[in-house]
């Protein structure tokens, strides 16, 4: 609780007091200045907000409705309900501020990622005449004051300051601020780290990769604190409600005030008082503050997943979503080349199949001759089986594949029509996937087929179960763009359960495609696209919802994206999806909550059936009631 927060509570206590002690000695001659002393200590400040107001031509607010509503009890000398009018007021906005200070402090807390120094290390040359090292310098300097090429040292427990290099060291990163994982990441030399994580183990020494006002921790804090002035529908409903209605309502309490007692039906005063209830129930604040509070809730729930919602129009849009597409490599799938099936011919063992095609494509840098000398690796107990120096005239083929001399024979590893080129009669394949031919040329002269290699980019191992969670959430359909074959995006889309596929796309097609898929679905609710944001930027733009996953410290995700998924980690969809349906749910239940009990009891009150008593409840319980609710969107 702030120092403020304690001042104004001590005062509600000493008002309350005077309030009690009013009743207490009943008829007496203290008890009107009991009251008075009660209302002064408790709406001095409400009153002063007041008269600004009027003055600045501004006051048409909930100060100005409360101000008025409780002079207008004491002109009606209901010296108790006008006091309980304001005192009642205070207690409910002490609350509401509590509230608000609070979710936004743990808001602030969750994402206090930013190193407070750094220490740069800087390096004194001794002198050019002399053999001894030059020496090194540490000095705590501002993050901001960090420049590219700086090496800088982070000792166990201190907060990464910018994104940079490891230069020398090795230790653990945690990572939970900004991914949401608990599992730390193992770092070493030659490793990028990115500002906003916290060295656990070792003493790191790390050359600065770029300033801090361009680093991950500074885009994240950005996103932060700019995500309010983003507005969901719904809020800006409530914004635009509220210029009008409070204009309405004051209208409305005066014509209750006046026409009546002017067309005979009863005394001035009764009327008056009247309307003053009619005031303090028409008071707004239960909407004003709750549904932007359970806005900013929504989004701090979601950071705390390592999710970062850019403004609450966005997680409106999300709750309305309908239509989930994906980008395929990176995000359905691991983005790397995975061997799936080593398959020799008659007579071949299939590890002699791996061997030769694992020497034959040691020298390459392709992402599928890596993959299967990867694989060699982990097939063989430890044991290389490479063997360089049985491999000679190595020479790549362009566009077919390799040929070499492995071990004194002609080895021939590649695709389709390197294998036509040496006359040899191909197996039908049924699996999916790229497909490395082997072949040899014998003593003899002869070409012969050994076998085949498959090599593909497998699915995430999470990302079925998530297509499947996401249609239980309600989502109608899930489709995959991708610039594949269309043979290897079907069996994709068919393993994980995708409800349409999009293939042999070009970058240009995505966004048509994507176009295409909103307005198919564009009466049932929004579209999200899901890429990793680095080359998906234009069709994340073009989203109705663009969400990078996996942007961990990536640059063209942070500024692409409506939503960013710092982990990799697809489930997360599944998570941001619900926490954007329930804060939504929490926003339309406190404005059909608040409207409700306000407009009944505003009914009662024109009537006569109802006194200040439940007009107090009617506004500052409502905004209670409404804000605790709004809060539940802390802890989705």
């Amino acid at each position: 609780m702030t120092e403020k927060q304690k001042k104004d509570l001590l005062r509600i206590a000493f008002a309350a007091t005077l309030f009690c002690t009013g009743f207490v000695w009943g008829d007496t001659s203290l008890r009107l200045p009991l009251f008075i002393g009660a209302y002064v200590v408790a709406g001095y400040d409400t009153v002063i907000e007041a008269v600004m107001g009027i003055v600045n031509r501004q006051f048409l607010d909930e100060n100005f409705l409360m101000t008025i509503a409780s002079l207008g009890a004491i002109y009606c000398g209901d010296y108790p309900e006008a006091v309980a009018v304001m005192l009642f007021y205070k207690v409910g906005e002490f609350f509401e501020h509590y509230a608000v200070n609070n979710s936004r402090k743990s808001i602030s807390d969750l994402m206090d990622i930013k190193a407070e120094f750094a220490t740069k290390i800087i390096i004194t040359p001794v002198g050019t005449d002399t053999k001894e090292p030059p020496i090194l310098i540490e000095a705590k300097v501002e993050p901001e004051d960090l420049e590219a090429g700086d090496l800088i040292l982070i000792r166990p427990g201190e907060k990464v300051p910018v994104d940079g290099i490891i230069v020398d060291g090795i230790s653990s990163l945690n990572t939970a601020a900004l991914t949401g994982e608990s599992v730390p990441r193992e770092v070493t030399a030659g490793d990028e780290i990115t500002s906003g994580t916290i060295n656990l183990t070792g003493v790191l020494q790390v050359k600065v990769l770029k300033p801090f006002e361009d680093s991950t921790v500074a885009k994240v804090l950005d996103l932060v604190e700019n995500a309010s002035s983003r507005k969901a529908h719904v809020e800006a409903f409530i914004t635009r409600f509220a210029r009008y209605y409070t204009p309405v309502v004051v209208g409305l309490a005066v014509l209750l005030a006046v026409i009546p007692p002017l067309a005979g039906m009863g005394e001035f005063s009764d009327w008056l008082y009247r309307a003053m209830i009619f005031l303090v129930i028409s008071c707004p604040c239960a909407l004003v503050i709750s549904v932007p509070l359970s806005l900013f809730a929504g989004i701090g729930s979601a950071s705390r997943e390592g999710i970062l919602v850019k403004g609450s129009n966005y997680l409106e849009a999300l709750a309305n979503v309908n239509t989930f597409a994906f980008d395929k490599t990176g995000t359905l799938t691991h983005g790397t080349f995975t061997v799936t099936d080593v398959v020799p011919a008659k007579g071949i063992e299939s590890q002699k199949l791996l061997e030769i095609a694992a020497n034959a494509e040691s020298l390459s840098n392709h992402p599928i001759a890596r993959s299967i000398v990867d694989y060699s690796g982990t097939v063989s107990s430890g044991q290389t089986m490479l063997n360089r120096n049985a491999l000679e005239r190595y020479e790549e083929i362009a566009g077919k594949g390799i040929s070499c001399i492995y071990k004194g024979n002609n080895v021939f590893c590649g695709n389709d029509k390197l294998m036509k080129d040496l006359y040899l009669d191909l197996p039908e394949i049924s699996q999916v996937g790229s497909v490395v031919h082997v072949a040899m040329t014998l003593s003899s002269g002869e070409n012969t087929y050994l076998g085949h290699i498959i090599v593909a980019d497998t699915p995430r191992e999470n990302s079925a179960d998530t297509i499947r969670e996401l249609k239980e959430l309600g989502i109608l359909r899930t489709i995959m763009l991708t610039g594949d074959k269309k043979e290897v995006a079907e069996a994709v889309g068919a393993s994980l359960g995708l409800t349409g596929v999009m293939s042999e796309l070009l970058p240009g097609d995505k966004v048509s495609a994507i176009e295409s898929a909103m307005e198919t679905g564009r009466q049932k609710g929004h579209l999200a696209f899901v890429g990793d944001g680095i080359n998906d930027a234009p069709v994340l733009a073009r989203a109705d919802v663009g969400i990078a996953m996996g942007a961990f410290g990536s640059d063209a995700a942070i500024e692409a994206a409506d939503v960013v998924i710092m982990a990799d980690d697809i489930s997360k969809l599944v998570t941001v999806t619900k926490i954007a349906r329930k804060t939504l749910r929490i926003c339309k239940q406190n404005v059909v909550f608040a409207l409700i009990v306000k407009f009944v009891i505003m009914v009662l009150g024109a009537i006569g059936l109802a006194n200040m008593w439940l007009a107090v409840f009617a506004d500052v319980g409502v905004a209670v009631i409404a804000i605790l609710n709004a809060l539940r969107a802390m802890k989705i």
